[in-house]
C-alpha cells in the first residue's frame, strides 16, 4: 500500500470506495486534518456536523461512532484511532479566518481554499464545503460553552482509520491555521487500504 503524503498548508481530493479503509497519519505530531465526505454518486449528500453529532448523541467522536451525511446516511465509521481527540465544531479556515484571527500575518487561503481547489474537478463548489471533520483538533469546550483552540494532543505517528460506507470523495488538508497546530505547520499523510 502506498502512502501518500500532503504538504504543508496544502490539499487533495480522491475517491474512496464503499468498504475501503482511509487511514490518516501525522507523521511529525501536533498537526491538524480537515477531512470532507460527498456522496460519489450524488455529491450534493455530504458530510454532516450537526446530523452526526444527533445521531451519535456526543462531540467526542471516536472508535465506533459514525460520521453521516446531510441525508441522515452513514458516510464513515472510525474503526481506529489512537488519538481519541478530534473536532467537528469549527469550519475549515479561510481568507477570512487569516484576517479575523491573524491580523499580523499574511492572509492565506487555509484549508477551505485548499479544499475548494481539490474538489472543483468533482463538480464540488465553494457554498457546497460543510464543516470539517477536523482530524486531531484540539477544541476543548468550557462548562460555560466557551471554545478553545489548543495544540493538538496527536505525537509523532498517531492516526485515524475509517471505513467508507458508501462510495466517496474525500477532501483532506495539512491544516495551515497557527492556533490548530501549535504554531508549526507539518504534512499529514494518508494511506487507502482495500
Amino acid at each position: 500500500m502506498t502512502t501518500h503524503e500532503i504538504a504543508p498548508r496544502t490539499g487533495v481530493a480522491f475517491p474512496l470506495r464503499q468498504g475501503q479503509l482511509l487511514k490518516v497519519i501525522d507523521p511529525f505530531g501536533i498537526q491538524v486534518s480537515d477531512l470532507l465526505a460527498y456522496n460519489a454518486h450524488d455529491v450534493r449528500e455530504s458530510i454532516s456536523n450537526g446530523r452526526t453529532f444527533d445521531y451519535e448523541e456526543t462531540i467526542a467522536l471516536t472508535i465506533g461512532n459514525r460520521l453521516w451525511s446531510n441525508r441522515s446516511n452513514p458516510m464513515l465509521t472510525i474503526v481506529e484511532d489512537s488519538v481519541g481527540r478530534h473536532d467537528f465544531l469549527l469550519t475549515p479556515c479561510s481568507e477570512a479566518t487569516f484576517r479575523h484571527f491573524y491580523p499580523e500575518h499574511p492572509v492565506r487561503r487555509g484549508c477551505f481554499g485548499n479544499l475548494a481547489e481539490a474538489l472543483a474537478p468533482y463538480g464540488i463548489e465553494p457554498d457546497m464545503i460543510p464543516c470539517a471533520f477536523n482530524l486531531f483538533m484540539n477544541v476543548p469546550v468550557a462548562a460555560d460553552g466557551t471554545l478553545q483552540v489548543a495544540p493538538p494532543i496527536s505525537k509523532p505517528g498517531d492516526f485515524i482509520r475509517l471505513r467508507a460506507e458508501m462510495d466517496l470523495v474525500i477532501g483532506l488538508t495539512a491544516c495551515s491555521a497557527y492556533a490548530s497546530n501549535g504554531g508549526s505547520f507539518k504534512p499529514i499523510q494518508y494511506v487507502l487500504e482495500a
